[in-house]
Formats: structure tokens, C-alpha cells, sequence
């Protein structure tokens, strides 16, 4: 298909889902229907918050962590052990969502987040807290993904934006808060910073599985269902993805760039791709977890380098932004963390204004280029951050690049499923999950080489030998905010502050050039009308419900629904 507008014949071949009203369909205006979805959509954005909490609430605490565990070189897979198992389930986890429904891969996700949860707090080694953290990342990716694709199911393309933009912003949220509440725990218990998860969930798992009653096509039997599954292409993926991962965790930490133990990985992780990419659209794959078709447009394509590139730059500003005021400014973490609240609170409102804008005209082109261009103007004011600037100065600059972001986040989405059929929502989700999240792993690994490349170029000007010995080599990302910064005696300190700015400033110049990618990826994009109807094989099962028209699939029946 080269065609830009979604493949009809492929969703004439899916069973439509009359799950609108009567009184829906007669309106040119969709509008949520009941208390239910109300319900769900409250519950998805607690789930959300808990999932990014997890993610971000773990900086502060890692070190104490650590030395209770002993975990000694093992801490950075404390960590990382959480983003690889994010990254990697969700593509096999969209494809379960269009064998088994929505409802119940939610519940599983929850179970295995919470199994995680208690794991990771009941640690008492090493291996076993990484085990939980392990468990943990595939229950949050699968929550992350899920949440998005169950938005996606019930509400239509053109209203998306909105709601999306509300649930994510209860993810932001969490991750604002991340930081914060990880060291007020650390403090006393750190062991609750997962335990805590615990009765939310037991909140969370009966709600979704008493609301989130959706149809589905049921297979007459569990083995006629694992068979639909991409065993073949998942293996492959997930092998080739966690290779690279691998590859980006160890290069610069535990191993040189230059070292097999970095190469060897990120060029079989490589070549899995290719390979994984030829399997799908082979003869051999009868149902692909990540179909071809699905790039085989200009708009989804675009959409899909966009999110990945977004997710780079974002979590390349928000890991450095903290440097800034660490290294430069000489705050604590704590106070740094405050320092970055304006940044999560103009991303926070911004993405829900995002979001209202293109439901109501339907233009995700515009919202794009504007957003890469805040983009690039917010990094490109961060190259002139120095000591010396003044508070409502950097809080300005925060608020112009989480403003370019925000106009991204709920709208990007859309924009892809803009060119693709309805039956292709799940594995457009999966794909778009996970380059999210693959992003944010680059988006910690490139700024970081790039960083301590410069510094360590740069500390030529620092007089003091031993001091430039010790701040070399990734030694000024870690020494940043710590005490050792402010013992460095004052005859040296305007210099290591300079070296620091002087670092920082390659870091977002870098930063401006990958928003000018997007911008470019943007003038690709094609302007496709967003659906403003609902047709869906995975609407609310409502039959039976008081004062809800009963929903029936097109074909005259239900085949299956999630409440059987």
C-alpha cells in the first residue's frame, strides 16, 4: 500500500464494532457515553502515574540501594534491568492485546507489576532486586502500551488527542514526583518505594476488571490462540533488541566504545533487526506482530521517526538540565529536582492544550513543526546558560522547550493512525510504545558519551592535575552535586565550572540538531483528515447495561467479549 489514506479492504475484512449510541450515530460530534468511561478513564491515569513513578522514583535512592545490597559494579543493573524490560515486551504484548482482548493483558500487567513491586522490596541480594525490577518493567511497559491502545478503543481518532493528552499527563506527573518522594523514602524505608505499589494495584486490578468489559473475537480454544502468536518474529525481536540495549548500557560504564563486549552486541542487535523485519514480511510469518504494511506510508513513517526522536531529545534535556544546575550552579539533587518542577508543569498543562487544539481543528502537521521548533529555540537559549543566570531566565527557557514538547506528546499518535486502518491500532501502538521508550535509552546513552567527550576535552584548562584526573573519564556526570564539587579549592572552581558549561553547551547544541530532524520528518508528514467515528472490533461490551444502548458487532453477533 502506497497510498496515504488507511487500507479500506482491511478494515472491511476486521468486524466493525457499532460501539456508539444511537443518538452517536447521528451526530457529527462524538462525546463520551456513561459513568464508565469516566471510570476508566481515571483508573488508566492512576495506573499511568504509578508506571512512570516506578520509572523515575528509583534516581534518588539507587545509591543507598546499592550499599545495602552490596550490589557493588551490579547497581547500574538495578536500573537499567527495568528500561530493558519496558523497551522490549510491548510489540508481542499489542499483538496478545488483538488475540485476547484488552482487558484481561491489562490484568495480567498489573499482577506482574505488582509481583515485581514486592519482589523488588522484599530484596535481599542483588540478583533478586534486579529480578524484581526485571518483572517490573515488563508489567509497566505493558501498562504504558495498553493505556494508550484502550484510548485508542474508545475514543475516536480526532478526539484522541485530548484524552491522551490528560492520561499522559498523569504519567508526567509521576514522574515529577519521582524524585521527590524517592528520597523522602530513602530517608526512612526505601523498601516502601515499591511496596506502596502494592495497595494501588489491589485498587486498580479490581476496578479495571469490573469496567474494562470490551468485545473481542474469542478463538473457540487457548491452542487455536497461541498459535496466532508470533513466537518466531518475537524471539528474534526481543533477542535483537535487548543486544543493543545491552551494547548502550555497557559502552562508556562497564566496558570502552571501542570494546568487543560493546560492539559485538550493538552489531548482532543490528542485523537481528534486518532479520526480524525480513521475517515479518516473509511467507513463513502467518500472523506478524509488527506488520510491513504499517510503514508503508510517508505519514506513518514519519510519525514513527518523530516519536523516537522526540523521546531522544526529551530525556536528553531532562538529564542534563539537573547537570546544569549540579555542576554548574553547585545545588544539591534535591534542590535540583525542585529546580526542574516548572519544566514537568508547563509539559503537563501544555500537552493537555495540545491536545483540545487538535480535536478541535485536526491539524498535526502545524502542532509538529511548532513543536520541534520550541524545540530547537528552547536547547538552542540552554547554549547561553551560565552561572550567572538569573532564575526567571531558566525557568523561561525550561517553559519554550517543555512547551515544543508538549505539543508533541498526545498529538503523535494520532497523526500515525491517521494513514492506517483501524485493524492495524494495536501493532501501530506496540511499534510506537516501544520506539518510544528505545528513545529514552538513547536519549541517556548519546548525551552522556558526548559529555564526558567534551569535558574530558576541556579540562586541559583545569590547572590542578589531580582534580582533572578525578574529573575525567565520566568522572564530572557523577561528581556532579556531590560534595567533591565543593571542596575543589576556589582558585580552581571558576575553572571546573567553566569546562562544565563548556561541555553542556556541545550537549545542546547536539540537541538542536536532532530537533531539526523532526522539523524535516515534519515537511514529509502528509495532512490526512482525522476519523471523527468510532469503528472499532474492541468497543465497551455495554449490552445489558441501564440507560446504554447494547453494542453489537456488524456481523449480526458477539463473538466474544472480555465479561464472558
Amino acid at each position: 500500500m502506497t497510498s496515504e489514506e488507511p487500507n479500506r479492504s482491511l478494515m472491511a475484512s476486521a468486524p466493525a464494532s457499532s460501539s456508539r449510541t444511537k443518538e452517536d450515530a447521528t451526530s457529527d460530534t462524538w462525546k463520551p457515553q456513561g459513568y464508565r468511561f469516566w471510570l476508566i478513564l481515571a483508573s488508566l491515569c492512576l495506573i499511568v502515574f504509578i508506571a512512570t513513578l516506578d520509572g523515575s522514583i528509583i534516581i534518588i535512592a539507587l545509591p543507598l540501594i546499592s550499599r545495602e545490597l552490596k550490589a557493588s559494579g551490579n547497581y547500574i543493573w538495578i536500573a537499567n534491568s527495568f528500561q530493558l524490560a519496558q523497551t522490549v515486551i510491548q510489540p508481542l504484548c499489542a499483538q496478545l492485546c488483538n488475540i485476547y482482548g484488552r482487558r484481561n493483558p491489562m490484568l495480567v500487567s498489573i499482577a506482574i507489576f505488582a509481583l515485581g513491586s514486592g519482589l523488588a522490596g522484599g530484596a535481599t541480594t542483588t540478583s533478586m532486586m534486579i529480578a524484581g525490577r526485571t518483572v517490573q518493567g515488563l508489567g509497566s511497559g505493558s501498562i504504558l502500551m495498553l493505556v494508550e491502545l484502550v484510548i485508542c478503543d474508545l475514543v475516536p481518532l480526532r478526539q484522541r488527542g485530548t484524552y491522551l493528552g490528560i492520561v499522559m499527563s498523569g504519567g508526567a506527573f509521576g514522574a515529577v514526583l519521582g524524585p521527590v518522594v524517592g528520597g523522602a523514602l530513602a530517608t526512612t524505608n526505601w523498601r516502601w518505594i515499591f511496596y506502596m505499589n502494592l495497595p494501588i494495584c489491589a485498587v486498580i486490578f479490581p476496578a479495571i476488571a469490573w469496567l474494562l468489559r470490551v468485545q473481542y473475537t474469542k478463538e473457540p480454544t487457548w491452542a487455536r490462540a497461541l498459535t496466532r502468536i508470533d513466537w518466531i518474529g518475537s524471539f528474534i525481536f526481543i533477542s535483537s533488541s535487548c543486544a543493543i540495549m545491552l551494547g548502550l548500557v555497557f559502552g562508556g560504564s562497564e566496558y570502552p566504545w571501542s570494546s568487543w563486549r560493546v560492539i559485538l552486541p550493538l552489531v548482532l542487535g543490528f542485523f537481528g533487526g534486518i532479520g526480524f523485519f525480513f521475517y515479518e514480511g516473509s511467507t513463513f510469518c502467518k500472523e506478524p506482530s509488527v506488520p510491513p504494511r504499517i510503514f508503508t506510508n510517508r505519514t506513518s513513517v514519519s510519525g514513527f521517526y518523530i516519536i523516537f526522536i522526540s523521546s531522544v531529545t526529551l530525556q536528553w534535556v531532562c538529564l542534563f538540565w539537573p547537570i546544569y544546575f549540579q555542576g554548574v550552579r553547585w545545588t544539591s539533587p534535591l534542590r535540583s529536582g525542585i529546580n526542574f518542577i516548572p519544566f514537568q508543569v508547563f509539559l503537563i498543562v501544555i500537552a493537555v492544550v495540545a491536545g483540545v487544539l487538535l480535536t478541535k481543528y485536526g491539524l498535526y502537521r502545524p502542532l509538529h513543526f511548532i513543536g520541534f521548533s520550541l524545540g530547537m529555540l528552547g536547547t538552542g537559549l540552554n547554549t547561553t546558560l551560565s552561572r550567572q543566570t538569573s532564575t526567571p531566565v531558566w525557568v523561561v527557557y525550561q517553559a519554550i522547550y517543555a512547551s515544543g514538547q508538549a505539543l508533541l506528546t498526545p498529538t503523535i499518535l494520532p497523526a500515525i493512525l491517521a494513514s492506517l486502518s483501524e485493524a492495524d491500532v494495536a501493532a501501530a501502538t506496540g511499534v510506537y510504545s516501544f520506539l518510544r521508550s528505545f528513545g529514552w535509552v538513547w536519549g541517556l546513552t548519546i548525551p552522556g558519551v558526548i559529555f564526558d567527550s567534551r569535558f574530558d576535552h576541556s579540562s586541559s584548562h583545569i590547572s590542578d592535575a589531580e582534580i582533572r584526573h578525578t574529573l575525567q573519564n565520566g568522572g564530572a556526570y557523577e561528581a556532579a552535586g556531590g560534595e567533591y564539587v565543593k571542596s575543589i579549592p576556589p582558585v580552581v572552581q571558576d575553572q571546573v565550572v567553566s569546562t562544565y558549561v563548556d561541555a553542556l553547551k556541545i550537549v545542546w547544541i547536539v540537541a538542536i540538531a536532532l530537533n531539526a530532524t523532526g522539523m524535516l520528518m515534519v515537511l514529509v508528514e502528509k495532512h490526512i483528515p482525522l476519523r471523527q467515528e468510532l469503528d472499532t472490533t474492541f468497543g465497551l461490551d455495554t449490552k445489558g447495561e441501564k440507560g446504554e444502548v447494547n453494542t453489537e458487532l456488524a456481523r449480526g453477533d458477539v463473538d466474544g467479549t472480555e465479561s464472558k
